[in-house]
Order: C-alpha cells, then structure tokens, then sequence
C-alpha cells in the first residue's frame, strides 16, 4: 500500500492551485475548512462509515455537512465529493496537513505548537512569538497546547524542530548527567 503522505500530495496540491486559480479565495479560510474535514475524517466511527460499503458517498457527504460548524463553500463541497469518491477519505487528515505546509510556504511561514505547563496570556505569547520568530528566522503561526507534565517553561516544535527549555526537560538532562 502506497504511504498516506504519496497519496494525499496530488490532492493537497491540486487544492492549493485550485485556490490559487480562482480570484478571491482565502488560502487560511480554504485551511481552517480542510482542517475541520480531517477532524471529522479522523474520527473513528466516521472511519469505520467510510469503510462500510453500506453506506454512500452522499450518505457520507450528509455526515460530513452536517457536522462541520462552518457553511462549506462549493469548493470545499466539490473537493469533499471527489474525495469520497475516491475512497480517500481516510487521507483528509495528511491532504490538510500538505495543504497548510503548501500555504506556510507560500507566505514564508512555519506552523509551530507551543507545549506549556499552564495556559498563556496574549502578552506572553506575542513576546514568545518575537523570540522564536528571531530564533528560527521565519514568520511562526502559533497554536497552544497544555502539557502539565513539563512542570514549567515550554516547548516548541517548529516542523521537524523542537526547542525544549522546560523544567522537565532540565530535569531529564541533569539524571543523565548525573548517571553517566
């Protein structure tokens, strides 16, 4: 079986020159809709629908409209057909995450997850975006996630880049220095 990443890059890359082709599409509006169609398609029960041959392509279409929280424009509509119909369904996640690199590239951005023991303010986090901006030497798209086991600071990765300044981090390499 041919890996996700080789099947999800012509769609992904077909969706961006989709958006690109046609004037007055957003490519972040066009990212957040894929982003919410492979949550959707992440979800197991949904797998196990897409898998039953019971169940039809629009039967599934129906699920997926009437789940997503936002109104699909017929791009999106007419994407999430021929996916569906391809039998690629369980691909979304990987053709979202293709198509959000393709838009950081083409903006010169970098999607990054700050991992900190407790929630951020706003002001902290603009201070940290400065910071990593200036230390990776592109323009950052934060996102947030909570991890109380770092027991303080943060952790940041940036594509296949970490920055780990956490206490548990700190921890982990003074028990290693100490036992080597």
């Amino acid at each position: 079986m041919a890996e996700l990443a080789t099947i999800a890059r012509p769609y992904a890359e077909a969706l961006f020159k989709a958006c690109k082709d046609v004037a007055g599409v957003d490519l972040t509006a066009t990212a957040s809709w894929a982003d919410e169609l492979a949550a959707i398609a992440a979800d197991p029960q949904v797998r196990s629908l897409a898998d039953n041959p019971k169940v039809t392509p629009e039967q599934l279409l129906g699920l997926f409209t009437s789940v997503i929280r936002t109104q699909l424009p017929a791009m999106a509509t007419n994407f999430l057909k021929t996916v569906i119909d391809n039998g690629r369904v369980d691909v979304l996640p990987e053709i979202a995450a293709q198509f959000r690199s393709l838009v950081n590239a083409s903006k010169g951005s970098s999607d990054a997850v700050v991992y900190s023991a407790f929630p951020m303010d706003a002001a902290a986090l603009a201070d940290l975006r400065a910071s990593l901006e200036k230390r990776f030497g592109r323009k950052l798209e934060l996102s947030t996630k909570v991890d109380e086991a770092l027991i303080g600071g943060v952790r940041v990765v940036v594509g296949d880049e970490v920055l780990d300044t956490s206490v548990k981090a700190r921890l982990e390499q003074m028990k290693a220095a100490l036992t080597a």
